[in-house]
């Protein structure tokens, strides 16, 4: 501030000093006449409550239903709704619940070979259909899982009605599902299943997860409370809608498990062979020599010690692992080999023995149905059989053995110590981009735990 500027301010402030009740008397005038002007100018608005009212009533006779709907019908547009088929369904019940009005497309569906597809069998399928303001039906679309089980995991089934000159037609193919990332995570408190449910996630993926990280956790005897996953998988979709078949669950695409403070990887990638598998983060792949359960899970009855026999009451070691599930359940291959018995065999009921590399083999007992004969040759996770209650069993279970040379094996034990195949060479920079990827999508389903699962 300069010289002038100071001598101003002092000026001021001398003057402020010498005449204070002065300027404090003017400025209360000046109020003064503020507020009087206010109280003058207000009584020039009118007082709303002191002004005229009346009500005016008059009577609106709207058109009639039939003149607007005639109006409606003048204009070419169409309406469109959804539902699910029941097992119940008929033609008619199905059709009134969509709100379409014709009888001739209801006698199509009833007796087309093609078009009675739509009610055959178990409910559950998509069904969109299109109509005019008439009422009549344009197009009907169904969409329902594919009926050959090669292509149930990536195909579904389209089947179209549709008037075309005047007649009827129906049209059946199969169309690839479009996929659609979800990331969720979750905090296990009392089991996998539990907390899969609070985040909000199908079972299918509870049992993935459960097959995934199976030979690096026991997860009957390991899961502690406290543990955590984060996971990211595919939704699939028909036609632009989640499929409602399967809860509409794809693939596992990524998963980090920490099981007692440490932590377990699995990315889903296919090779440049071509065959696609889980791998680690450090590219050892996820698939052993051996599955760790020959169900995709289930509940472990007796492990591989000694026990009271369940039936002749007497302490005699337990020579294999039992795992309780429904009858009909589906009893997969451990591991490639050859088939060397099927057949009925004593207490074990129904049995299928299978011998592969190395001197070694496993047994599958109790089962309620065989699918494979002596002398086939299997690949790992192909469906043998059905757990069943034959033979010496005081309920639906499958009995699994696991041999060496002969000599039973602890099988949990046995799966974890199987050989991994790392990832070839020629792959590891693609295997790179890939993990870095889903590494950035795990870190955001992590940051969800408690979440409601979300589309990418």
């Amino acid at each position: 501030m300069n010289a002038h500027a100071h001598r101003a301010l002092a000026g001021l402030q001398e003057v402020t000093a010498r005449h204070r009740r002065g300027l404090i008397a003017t400025a209360v005038t000046l109020l003064a006449g503020f507020g009087i002007t206010a109280v003058a100018v207000a009584p020039l608005a009118p007082d709303a409550a002191s002004l005229p009212q009346r009500v005016i009533s008059e009577v609106v006779m709207p058109e009639g239903m039939g003149s607007q709907l005639s109006e409606l019908a003048a204009h070419e547009f169409t309406l469109t709704r959804s539902d699910i088929t029941r097992s119940t369904d008929t033609a008619e019940a199905l059709l009134g619940r969509l709100g379409v009005l014709d009888a001739e497309a209801a006698s199509f569906i009833r007796n087309d070979l093609t078009a009675r597809q739509l009610l055959a069998g178990r409910g559950g399928k998509m069904v969109r259909a299109d109509m005019g303001a008439d009422g009549r039906l344009q197009t009907l679309v169904a969409r329902f899982p594919a009926d050959r089980s090669e292509l149930a995991r990536t195909h579904f089934t389209r089947l179209t009605l549709s008037r075309v000159d005047g007649r009827w037609l129906a049209q059946l193919e199969s169309a690839p599902f479009t996929v659609q990332p979800r990331l969720a995570s979750g905090t296990i408190r009392t089991s996998l299943f539990a907390a899969t449910d609070e985040a909000r996630l199908p079972d299918a993926v509870a049992v993935q997860l459960a097959d995934i990280f199976s030979t690096d956790i026991d997860f009957h005897r390991e899961l502690r409370k406290g543990d955590t996953f984060s996971v990211v998988y595919e939704t699939l979709m028909a036609d632009g809608e989640p499929v409602a078949w399967n809860e509409g669950t794809g693939r596992v695409l990524a998963a980090e498990f920490v099981n007692g403070g440490r932590s377990h990887h699995a990315v889903w990638f296919k090779a440049s062979d071509g065959r696609a598998a889980y791998y680690d983060i450090d590219g050892s792949s996820k698939r052993r020599a051996f599955l760790a359960s020959p169900l995709e899970f289930s509940r472990v009855t007796s492990g591989f010690a000694m026990r009271i026999h369940p039936i002749f009451k007497t302490s005699r070691p337990h020579l294999g692992v039992d795992y309780a599930a429904p009858t009909g359940t589906p009893v997969r291959v451990v591991a490639d080999g050859v088939v060397t018995f099927a057949g009925r065999q004593n207490g074990y009921g129904n049995v299928i023995e299978v011998r592969h590399s190395n001197d070694r083999s496993t047994l599958y007992a109790h089962l309620s149905r065989i699918d494979v004969r002596k002398g086939q040759r299997v690949e790992q996770g192909y469906r043998i059989g059905a757990v069943g209650a034959t033979g010496w069993a005081t309920g639906p279970h499958l009995h699994y053995e696991f041999r060496v040379n002969g000599q039973h094996k602890d099988p949990l034990r046995m799966a974890k110590s199987a050989e991994a195949t790392p990832i070839d060479a020629a792959s590891r920079p693609q295997f790179k981009e890939t993990l870095a990827t889903v590494q950035v999508k795990l870190d955001l389903a992590e940051s969800l735990t408690g979440a409601r699962a979300v589309m990418e």
